[in-house]
């Protein structure tokens, strides 16, 4: 694991612990994402896809490949990006085969991308009897409801389905007892879409959450935590992090 870093969030300013992701190189070997020394954390306000990923090679092989630029999700409803810097290739090496498999199979290892939010368990909590979640990569908005089905699928709501066009309700994923809204918008959820989802989950009697890749805006958050309604936010690697207690909740009694 990485070693962990404090980092100021810009907005509410409270310090928090983090830690950079790992993500597997082709050659096998981790690649940790190079903090940049004294680099300031910078709110992500407008998200494109091309400056949301960072070149970074690997020490072991020299390898250069792409990777999600760290951010995390301040539980003030915030989305942070932390600076990095390319650390130097290390001199003659040769690559190593590439793995086989599509980009479904190849992608971080799970438990690589470090939670950026403690998460609230309870003492004695039994291990999880889970298999090792593996993500799925987002590049487009159609990855982001892939991804956020994928994940719903691992916390054990089965027969999850996704939506192909924007459904007037809002709701873009649909299993038995659970509705969900996924927002791979690069400006944060407002309230409107919380109290939407919400609305859908108490019409329909079902468990409602909801996925952001750009975070939640303040009163979107505020009223969240009232409904007990989960909240998530999906990096770009497609790994969800709970960004308030109704999603702890949730990923505890589903365990």
């Amino acid at each position: 694991m990485a070693e962990s870093v404090t980092v100021r969030c810009p907005d509410c300013r409270r310090e928090h612990a983090y830690a950079p992701p790992t993500y597997p190189c082709a050659c096998g070997q981790p690649v940790t994402l190079p903090l940049l020394a004294g680099g300031v954390p910078v709110r992500v306000e407008h998200r494109t896809w091309a400056s949301s990923w960072v070149a970074v090679r690997c020490r072991a092989c020299g390898r250069s490949d792409e990777w999600p630029q760290p951010e995390f999700g301040c539980p003030c409803g915030t989305t942070v990006r932390v600076p990095t810097a390319t650390p130097p290739p290390r001199p003659h090496t040769e690559l190593g085969p590439l793995p086989s498999g599509d980009g479904l199979e190849t992608g971080p290892e799970p438990g690589s991308a470090v939670r950026q939010r403690p998460a609230r368990t309870r003492p004695g909590r039994p291990p999880t009897r889970r298999p090792a979640f593996r993500p799925v990569t987002i590049r487009t908005a159609q990855d982001a409801k892939t991804a956020a089905a994928h994940y719903l699928r691992w916390l054990g709501f089965h027969d999850v389905r996704v939506a192909g066009n924007r459904p007037a309700s809002g709701v873009d994923l649909r299993g038995p007892a659970l509705v969900a809204h996924v927002d791979p918008t690069t400006t944060p959820t407002p309230l409107r879409e919380i109290e939407t989802l919400w609305l859908n989950g108490l019409n329909e009697s079902a468990t409602a959450a909801c996925f952001s890749l750009a975070g939640y805006s303040h009163d979107a958050r505020v009223r969240a935590d009232e409904l007990a309604l989960p909240l998530f936010v999906l990096d770009l690697t497609g790994t969800p992090q709970a960004v308030n207690d109704a999603a702890d909740e949730l990923i505890r009694t589903t365990a």
